[in-house]
């Protein structure tokens, strides 16, 4: 926070000359003028116990106006918060709120008391003080900010959640970014609070506003345990597209479903992603991963070979099903023009065991084929199951 708003200059202006305020024009009494004069240069010279010591002779000085004591405060404050004296500062600052002198500055000044209490640790009175400056209109985003992180200071996480998850809000209704460090703290309420929904919507926000792979890894582990079996499956594929896959078990889950659905080709670049990146560590787990790759080669290339046939039988077939494992099939290998193709005339037939999916992949194979625009439609219109949903949101916003 910044000790200095102009004290030392303004109570230099006040002791030359006369002040000007809408009303009047006013300076010090002569009887303490030179005695202020001694503060102002002690304060220069950043001896600020010589500065209080002359500050404290002044206001225990006969006949004082209203106008002296305001600017005894001000270079009180000033003097007090240099020497880390927050007390004899707050006080100093509060009195002058009250001030009519002080009646242009009682923004900035409800904001720099607010954090001076904050940096003091005084939680309770950053919240008392910093809720009073929003009611008035005078908060900017550090009186939100530690205003949140008082009440989280406190242990009260329903409250620092309720309090920034409402700040939060109103910054997108403005059309603003919210502030990364709000989210966190959002976050990090909800976890505290063991609120599972509250947490994971935090960390969607996060990786809106803010995405890297650490904040996309938070959320995807959350994800990886989702009802659906589909849903789970393309987390994976979102946290391998994102950089979020962080723990070896993760590629290894990774690769055994896609083998159960029919997907070796995925399976295997799945695994050899892990291995380049030397994600396995102990020899039982690199020796049982190294004999499921080799199991997922042999099956990819025996499916590659037969891909072209498998793309035949399933357009000839009635059901959408086999085409939607064709165009999976096809987007493991990057064949992605042969993917979408596959998968829309999937969807075009109208009776896909899990159409939310087949959408949803569709929107995948646009994406990684690098049309966007289409991607963006398809995860648009996955509807239907709430887990699928979510993760097509998520999807949308690697497309963006």
């Amino acid at each position: 926070m910044r000790k200095s708003v102009g004290y030392v200059a303004f109570v230099a202006a006040a002791l030359a000359m006369s002040v000007g305020t809408p009303a009047r024009a006013e300076k010090v009494s002569p009887a303490i003028a030179k005695t202020l004069q001694a503060a102002q240069n002690a304060s220069k010279a950043r001896k600020w116990g010589e500065c209080l010591s002359n500050l404290r002779t002044a206001d225990a000085a006969g006949g004082k106006t209203a106008y002296d004591s305001f600017i005894i405060n001000e270079l009180t404050a000033f003097c007090a918060l240099s020497s880390n004296d927050i007390a004899t500062a707050t006080r100093a600052y509060e009195t002058n709120l009250n001030s009519p002198f002080a009646a242009d500055k009682i923004a900035q000044r409800t904001r720099d008391l607010t954090k001076i209490y904050f940096n003091a640790r005084n939680y309770a009175k950053t919240v008392e003080l910093g809720k009073s400056a929003i009611k008035s209109g005078y908060a900017d985003a550090d009186t939100y900010l530690v205003v949140s992180q008082s009440y989280y200071q406190q242990n009260d996480f329903k409250n620092a959640r309720d309090f920034v998850g409402s700040w939060i809000r109103d910054q997108e209704k403005r059309g603003q970014r919210p502030k990364e460090n709000a989210i966190q703290i959002y976050v990090t309420s909800c976890m505290r609070l063991k609120d599972e929904a509250c947490t994971a919507a935090g960390f969607e926000k996060l990786v809106t506003y803010y995405p890297n792979p650490a904040g996309w890894a938070n959320l995807m582990q959350s994800l990886f345990e989702a009802r659906s079996e589909a849903a789970a499956f393309n987390a994976y594929r979102l946290a391998t597209d994102v950089g979020a896959m962080r723990r070896a078990d993760d590629y290894t889950e990774m690769a055994q479903r896609a083998i159960e659905k029919g997907l070796p080709g995925e399976a295997q670049k799945t695994l050899e992603a892990a291995f380049a990146a030397k994600v396995f560590t102990e020899k039982r787990d690199i020796d049982r991963n190294q004999r499921l790759l080799n199991s997922a080669k042999e099956r990819a290339a025996a499916d590659r070979a037969s891909l072209a046939k498998q793309d035949r039988d399933a357009a000839a077939n009635k059901s959408a099903d086999a085409d939607i494992r064709v165009g999976q099939a096809y987007m493991s290998y990057g064949q992605y023009p042969q993917a979408v193709a596959a998968l829309q005339r999937g969807i075009g037939k109208g009776t896909a065991t899990d159409p939310a999916e087949a959408q949803l992949v569709l929107g995948i194979a646009h994406l990684r084929g690098g049309n966007k625009a289409e991607a963006g439609k398809a995860f648009r219109a996955v509807k239907g199951d709430q887990d699928m949903q979510r993760i097509a949101k998520l999807w949308s916003l690697r497309a963006q």
